[in-house]
């Protein structure tokens, strides 16, 4: 049996040696051959247009240099629903078997649990990403409401702040108003508490770009 193995992770700081290591030992202990392994590091998986290897999988899956494609966990081969059915699809197309080893679902499975499996599966990745887009958003919202109001502590540094949080908010209206009224844009990058080039590419360059 031809593999393509996948592994991801979201990341930079984080590595798929892990994912690796289990699938190279899945295959070894089935006697299949370890075609080639293909790995996105640092990206999302619901952008499938920055997953590059992911990309590549893709187009030789339809060129069929493998028999079957395996991952660790279904979410590590895409959180969108849309993507992930996309894919499975053009993976059935081309004859390749799709297995995520660590939840026991196979493609090429004839029992209907499978399918059902996969697709809940599909169903709660697509239902977690959506969960911490909506966290983060309010998390965000709720620290702009505290910082107008005094309650968070902006510093250059950004180490009293939580992670993820902005080091500091850009006000960009009062930063335009400001710079119709001909305010110059290291005076304005004082006012407001940020760097000239932050000024510079939020306002400077939209205007610039939509005078074009």
């Amino acid at each position: 049996m031809r593999t393509a193995i996948y592994a991801r992770v979201s990341t930079s700081d984080q590595s798929c040696e892990l994912q690796l290591r289990e699938l190279r030992s899945y295959c070894l202990a089935r006697g299949w051959a370890n075609v080639k392994e293909y790995v996105d590091s640092g990206v999302s998986g619901a952008s499938t247009r920055k997953r590059l290897a992911f990309k590549e999988l893709m187009k030789d899956a339809g060129q069929r240099k493998f028999d079957v494609v395996i991952c660790w966990k279904l979410d590590r081969f895409g959180r969108s629903v849309p993507d992930l059915s996309s894919a499975l699809q053009q993976l059935a197309s081309a004859g390749v078997r799709f297995l995520a080893v660590s939840q026991n679902i196979d493609t090429d499975q004839s029992n209907p649990a499978s399918a059902l499996l996969l697709n809940l599966l599909c169903a709660i990745a697509a239902f977690e990403r959506e969960t911490i887009r909506e966290r983060v958003g309010l998390g965000y919202e709720t620290y702009r409401a505290d910082y107008a109001s005094g309650k968070a502590v902006a510093s250059k540094s950004g180490k009293n702040l939580p992670v993820g949080r902005p080091k500091r908010v850009f006000d960009r209206l009062k930063a335009e108003s400001l710079q119709s009224q001909g305010v110059p844009l290291r005076q304005i990058a004082k006012q407001l508490g940020v760097s000239v080039g932050t000024v510079f590419n939020n306002v400077e360059r939209k205007t610039a770009a939509s005078t074009c």
